[in-house]
């Protein structure tokens, strides 16, 4: 998957919102303002994953700790075209589950997620 697909993907998910906090070149999706995935300016993609699937894909070499954000359980992969494009997806459809359920409950009946 390239920076559209990832654009794409996350876009299409429930209250997503694209920002560029650090520059032009580097993509933040968010869900009620809190980051779920990033796609850096060489590409790489970094995304919120559970703790055991942090433990999974660093364990496994699959993923590394993403650079700043491995405390909290982020990860990163310098090439998001080595993943199959449908288990990226539900990658970045997981990430923001996980994001969008730490919001207040009066944020996500807003964003129309509950």
């Amino acid at each position: 998957m390239d920076r559209a697909g990832v654009g794409k993907v996350c876009l299409a998910l429930p209250g997503a919102t694209l920002d560029h906090p650090f520059d032009a070149g580097h993509d933040a999706y968010r869900v009620g303002g809190k980051m779920f995935a990033i796609v850096g300016g060489m590409g790489g993609v970094s995304f919120k994953v559970s703790d055991i699937a942090f433990e999974v894909l660093t364990g496994e070499g699959r993923a590394r700790p993403a650079p700043y954000l491995a405390r909290a359980k982020w990860v990163h992969l310098e090439d998001p075209a080595d993943w199959p494009d449908d288990e990226l997806a539900e990658h970045l459809a997981i990430a923001h589950a996980i994001v969008a359920a730490k919001l207040t409950r009066k944020a996500r009946k807003a964003l129309g997620l509950d």
